[in-house]
């Protein structure tokens, strides 16, 4: 029996790799086309294309699965079932009427709570406690289609987007390597979604990193792990950025503006310790961890404020 793999991204590897290993057999994989990546912009291939060539298959990389010549590519391979992860462009009507088992795709959420491209940073942002993994069969909305399995994860303090999209990538591999032979069985009724419990979030941009320090410590601390690694959290301190990539949300109320620098208060709470600095926000105080000067590397509280004795009474913009 033959499938189609279609994914993009990292977090689609670990799938790719258990269907294979689960002995199906993958007629070819589509990916995105190899664009300009770092500060150098040199282009760089996908890491599902690089996954695909250690494993021998053969890779297709067209600019759009729109294109009337790649919808004939894919249905002269006659795949039985296509699966789709984190692809990056919805898969259009022609292309879901190809395989008579549908496409299966690997949502990381559960849905229908956090539909669209960026619902691990959305489910931290938000302080879900629970998030996980969906299996579900495509169809023409957004990530609406009917669900065929579900694994549940606990959100805890310490997750960032990039820890937990590692953890739901092998998750998802799981779930995916577990539901394709009971789908392909016919042992599973797929379950409609609850349309009235839907949520959706958008793909994040370079300024949903800005922070604004008159939201709540907690809020700033969320929007901290949301956005590590991407878009990162950060803020202008005399017009350069600085990013914050590990925090802790205190109650310390300073009577400073929002915005502050301050000495790191005593007594800190587990999570805290090691916290050198701290901003004062609209509701408590941010215990910084780690940040990051513009130009600079990523350093600890400590050392970063070692580089910078008059940091403490400074303050950061509000907003920009």
């Amino acid at each position: 029996m033959a499938i189609v793999f279609i994914g993009t991204p990292a977090f689609a590897v670990p799938a790719l790799q258990r269907v294979v290993a689960a002995g199906y057999e993958v007629s070819a994989v589509f990916t995105q086309p190899d664009r300009p990546a770092g500060r150098g912009r040199m282009s760089a291939a996908p890491a599902v294309k690089a996954a695909a060539e250690e494993l021998g298959l053969p890779v297709h990389q067209p600019a759009s699965l729109k294109d009337s010549a790649v919808v004939e590519q894919l249905r002269a391979l006659a795949p039985e079932l296509i699966v789709g992860v984190a692809y990056g462009q919805l898969i259009v009507p022609q292309v879901l009427a190809i395989p008579p088992r549908g496409v299966l795709n690997v949502h990381p959420s559960l849905l229908p709570r956090w539909r669209g491209a960026s619902p691990i940073a959305a489910a931290i942002m938000a302080g879900d406690e629970e998030t996980g993994v969906t299996i579900m069969l495509m169809d023409e909305g957004l990530d609406s289609g009917a669900i065929l399995s579900q694994t549940v994860r606990a959100v805890s303090d310490s997750d960032t987007a990039g820890s937990l999209t590692e953890a739901l990538a092998e998750e998802g591999a799981d779930l995916l390597a577990d539901t394709l032979p009971r789908w392909l069985a016919g042992e599973i009724d797929p379950q409609q979604q609850d349309e009235s419990r839907a949520t959706v979030c958008r793909r994040l941009r370079k300024a949903d990193g800005l922070i604004d320090w008159t939201q709540t410590a907690t809020e700033v601390w969320r929007q901290v792990r949301a956005y590590n690694p991407w878009p990162g959290a950060h803020s202008p301190l005399d017009g350069a950025a600085m990013s914050f990539w590990r925090a802790w949300p205190l109650d310390t109320e300073s009577g400073e503006p929002p915005g502050t620098v301050l000495a790191s208060p005593d007594g800190l709470p587990a999570g805290a310790e090691g916290a050198a600095f701290a901003v004062q926000t609209g509701h408590g105080a941010l215990a910084v961890l780690e940040a990051q000067r513009a130009g600079r590397r990523s350093l600890g509280s400590a050392e970063l404020l070692r580089g910078m004795p008059a940091l403490i009474g400074r303050r950061f913009s509000v907003s920009e």
